[in-house]
């Protein structure tokens, strides 16, 4: 399956603007582009790039005052089947985990286990170990949380989610790496590209979407507390704690989102072989 993805972001900047973007698909998908999904700007400006602390690509540029566009735009090669469902394995004890997974039982920014801990064992505690205990967590948080743009705020944090019972992807996401960390499940937060291909009707409006992944049998295995199913064609951007981890644009100045926009399409299986690309 080919799927177009892409973006573009229009901010109004009243001064020059040093900004970084993290707009470009996971390393870990790199080779499965048909083209180097490079970020476009206008005006064009030089564009540097680096690789933060938990592998994602990240741009940086200066943006110049006034009107200022980025964005990318790509087809990605998918095999076009549903996220992999987790088999029935038991969780890892925590002195058996790999040393690079204890940082995703640790509290976050967005993710206060502090405040989730008690709730967490008195809801989960008694379930088995292991995939059932995962889904529990992620049938509540997708019963629990209402989802609606217009209650989405910038600051709201798991626990706040778990009591105002409202949010949009993110808050689903934090909730449930929360109650997984509180248990001793490694949880870490992703963000990418979500497509509506065999998913039923009515469709929302396109947006980047949040879910998260926990590690069990040795790897790590894809959750979406938000729509609490498997879904066909999910690109990974990054990867991090939490959503402090993984902004979108980070803006070291004053500016206005002005326009937004994200699509992500069947774009038809064509007949041009994959260039392989790497960053």
């Amino acid at each position: 399956m080919r799927i177009s993805i892409g973006c573009n972001l229009t901010f109004d900047l009243p001064q020059e603007t040093p900004i970084v973007t993290l707009l470009n698909v996971h390393y870990s998908r790199v080779e499965d582009l048909e083209s180097s999904d490079i970020l476009l700007t206008d005006p064009l400006v030089k564009v540097t790039g680096y690789h933060d602390l938990f592998g994602n690509w990240c741009s940086r540029f200066v943006a110049p005052e006034g009107r200022f566009t980025i964005g990318t735009n790509t087809v990605i090669r998918d095999l076009g089947q549903p996220d992999p469902a987790l088999p029935d394995v038991l969780q890892h004890r925590v002195q058996d985990l790999p040393d690079d997974t204890l940082v995703y039982l640790q509290g976050s920014r967005y993710c206060d286990t502090d405040l989730l801990s008690d709730e967490a064992w008195r809801r989960f505690g008694p379930l088995p170990l292991g995939r059932e205990r995962v889904q529990a967590i992620c049938d509540f948080v997708h019963q629990h949380i209402a989802f609606g743009y217009q209650s989405a705020r910038a600051t709201r944090t798991a626990s706040e989610a778990f009591h105002e019972r409202q949010g949009v992807c993110r808050d689903f996401a934090h909730l449930a790496i929360a109650f997984c960390r509180c248990l001793n499940i490694p949880a870490r937060y992703c963000t990418g590209y979500l497509s509506d291909i065999g998913a039923p009707l009515p469709h929302g409006v396109p947006d980047f979407a949040a879910w998260m992944e926990v590690y069990m049998g040795g790897r790590w295995w894809t959750f979406d507390p938000r729509n609490n199913t498997a879904r066909i064609g999910r690109v990974l951007i990054a990867q991090g704690r939490d959503a402090a981890d993984v902004a979108m644009t980070q803006i070291f100045g004053p500016g206005l989102l002005s326009d937004f926009r994200v699509w992500t399409f069947d774009a038809g299986d064509g007949d041009q072989g994959a260039v392989v690309t790497s960053r």
